[in-house]
């Protein structure tokens, strides 16, 4: 049994992260689905929030390693 992680830059600022890539949060940028992390999320949050919008929800192991079996 073996686990996955993916890294890449994220679309909101930029840094390297790791991620789960089936539950990491995404936007989508020239029809592709670009990973997000944690810090971006947090911090639209608040402003999705103000504007009246629903919050971006992240899955609890989202930014954690996935067991192979689950890759998609």
């Amino acid at each position: 049994m073996g686990f996955v992680i993916c890294t890449s830059a994220c679309a909101g600022c930029g840094r390297l992260f790791a991620f789960n890539p089936n539950k990491v949060p995404s936007i989508v940028i020239d029809g592709e689905r670009e990973p997000v992390c944690k810090s971006c999320i947090d911090a639209a949050n608040p402003k999705r929030i103000a504007a009246g919008l629903q919050p971006f929800v992240i899955q609890p192991d989202a930014y954690e390693p996935l067991p192979e079996e689950e890759l998609a």
